[in-house]
């Protein structure tokens, strides 16, 4: 884990512009939804009963794995990790 602080200290010293914020907040956001929908959908599943309830969930879940897949793909292209995103989310509120 020690590299991932070492490369987390070296992204901070960029400038980033405030659109790049904005884009970066914007998938940071999706990625968070798309995970919560993940984990409703893996609940669904779970508690689900006959054969159609069954059905419907593992599309939902499978639709819903997929889209925090492609959502995280988007974060993980940007370079976005959320302990950065929450740190300039503070800095921003502070001024």
């Amino acid at each position: 884990m020690l590299w991932w602080n070492r490369s987390l200290k070296s992204n901070q010293d960029r400038i980033i512009t405030e659109e790049e914020q904005e884009a970066m907040w914007g998938v940071f956001l999706d990625v968070r939804k798309s995970q919560m929908e993940w984990e409703r959908a893996h609940l669904m599943f779970q508690e689900a009963l006959g054969q159609d309830q069954i059905d419907y969930a593992i599309y939902m879940l499978e639709a819903a794995e997929r889209k925090y897949q492609m959502n995280l793909k988007q974060a993980k292209q940007l370079k976005i990790n959320s302990v950065q995103m929450y740190q300039r989310e503070l800095k921003r509120e502070n001024g």
